[in-house]
């Protein structure tokens, strides 16, 4: 997973998508030698983290600190909510399923195997409220649209202030995740290395630069995430008009930005995943929901059961050891006789 140099380099193409025009890479690596034998290369945690990066200000690394579009996007709710009651305005039809006596109703999302188009749609509606309620219009020119644009299209004179809508955003992420065949688990990567440049790099991401730090995000998410992942080249596919160059110099620019720190600790995937929910909670976006039949309910059964023996399985092996403070499962004490 996540190749650090031939990842980008294809002969003869992509596992994924097909090739049609056979593109190099040539990258220049550089190493330096250490006094002692030769190439050190220091590993990811062995690093300090910067004194400047505390622990509230990093929720992609740590599981305890509050994602950054929750936070930015909680005000926005509060609002609506409140205009919604002084204005009596009437939340419309409930379109949520809720369980009977004679159906179930089960949400197939979960946090192993999100559903897709509702994990884009959280993750598009999370980049949404990063853009709108920024704190400034801090950037760099790698990621700057007007600089390196990614079509022929002339970019408009005010491209820079204007914010996009939650539409725009997931169509263009709807579009690389369904040419690129990329799954739900990366979207919410995805978001981690985008919040992750936004708290080591100290940018913002703003009008003239979300579909370039997005696209390097999805780039990197899909390297590191998919044990088939699609090349440098297989993006010029599908946005024609950008070169190989660019791509790789954009991801060279958004790994020296992360630190080469590319970790997704599962505490933070899963706190991700769960913020994500309660946003679309917030947001009236509803994960789907569908009817338990008789064939799922029976794999269900299958499953419980197999987690059950399982778990008898370790409480006699847990009986036969010597017990210590630090394995007390399945102690059987014996009933108190009473005289």
């Amino acid at each position: 997973m996540g190749n650090t140099v031939s990842c980008c380099v294809s002969p003869s193409g992509s596992p994924k998508l097909p090739r049609q025009v056979e593109c190099l890479e040539d990258y220049q690596i550089s190493t330096e030698l250490s006094d002692d034998t030769g190439p050190y290369l220091q590993h990811i945690s062995d690093r300090e983290v910067p004194d400047d990066l505390a622990l509230e200000s990093n929720p992609s690394d740590h599981a305890r600190a509050s994602t950054i579009f929750l936070s930015k996007s909680q005000t926005d709710v509060r609002d609506r909510r409140k205009s919604n009651h002084l204005n009596h305005v009437s939340p419309g039809l409930v379109s949520k399923k809720y369980s009977s006596c004679s159906t179930i109703f089960i949400d197939d999302s979960t946090v192993s195997q999100p559903n897709l188009k509702s994990t884009i749609k959280c993750v598009t509606l999370a980049i949404y409220y990063n853009i709108k309620n920024r704190d400034s219009d801090r950037s760099l020119d790698i990621f700057d649209e007007k600089m390196h644009p990614l079509s022929r299209e002339q970019v408009p004179d005010d491209y820079s202030r204007t914010d996009p809508e939650h539409k725009l955003i997931y169509r263009f992420v709807r579009t690389l995740f369904s040419a690129a065949q990329l799954t739900a688990e990366c979207a919410i990567v995805t978001l981690v290395y985008l919040e992750r440049l936004l708290t080591y790099a100290e940018l913002d991401i703003c009008p003239s630069n979300w579909k370039r730090i997005v696209l390097g995000a999805i780039l990197l998410a899909s390297k590191v995430w998919d044990d088939q992942a699609v090349w440098n080249v297989d993006y010029c596919q599908i946005l024609k008009d950008i070169t190989v160059e660019d791509m790789n110099e954009m991801e060279r620019h958004f790994l020296e930005l992360l630190q080469f720190n590319i970790n997704v600790p599962a505490s933070v995937y899963a706190k991700y995943y769960f913020d994500l929910r309660s946003l679309a909670d917030g947001n009236n976006l509803s994960f789907p929901l569908e009817p338990l039949s008789n064939e799922r309910a029976q794999k269900l059964e299958a499953i419980s059961r197999l987690c059950e023996d399982k778990y008898k399985d370790l409480s006699r092996v847990a009986m036969r050891r010597s017990l210590s403070a630090d394995n007390l499962v399945g102690i059987r004490r014996s009933n108190a006789v009473l005289s």
